[in-house]
């Protein structure tokens, strides 16, 4: 995908770890397959961390929070 995604959180766990996702052009899809597609280069200002041994999807670092995960 060229150019940032619109990446919003959808759904939460009862400890606060974001569960699903709505991505743009492409709807709702689960932590796991996003990660897949952030690792394969597919959106732009995003970035897989590993939380608590799972790997996450989280907002590249910039000056703006309107695109932050959460």
């Amino acid at each position: 995908m060229n150019g940032k995604s619109k990446i919003t959180v959808t759904s939460e766990s009862e400890t606060g770890r974001n569960t699903r996702f709505n991505v743009q052009g492409q709807g709702d899809m689960s932590r796991r397959e996003l990660v897949q597609q952030i690792r394969a280069g597919e959106h732009d200002g995003y970035h897989v961390r590993i939380i608590n041994g799972l790997a996450t999807p989280v907002s590249n670092p910039n000056a703006t929070d309107r695109d932050n995960l959460g």
